[in-house]
């Protein structure tokens, strides 16, 4: 039979481990959405971009 102080000690690495876990993982997840939004953000500013020189070339083929 385990004692109260052993029962305790493994409580609190379970509780520890799992909260390592879940912290990892919601690590992951936002890290991946920091990289998601900063990749559609890029991928905008891309298309602003080409959109703006786009215009100057269109208004300087026709003026």
């Amino acid at each position: 039979m385990v004692s109260g102080v052993e029962a305790g000690k493994d409580t609190v690495q379970e509780l520890a481990e799992s909260a390592a876990t879940h912290i990892g993982t919601i690590a992951t997840i936002v890290t991946g959405a920091v990289r998601d939004v900063t990749r559609e953000i890029g991928t905008w500013l891309t298309d602003l971009f080409e959109m703006r020189e786009a215009a100057k070339r269109a208004t300087r083929d026709y003026s």
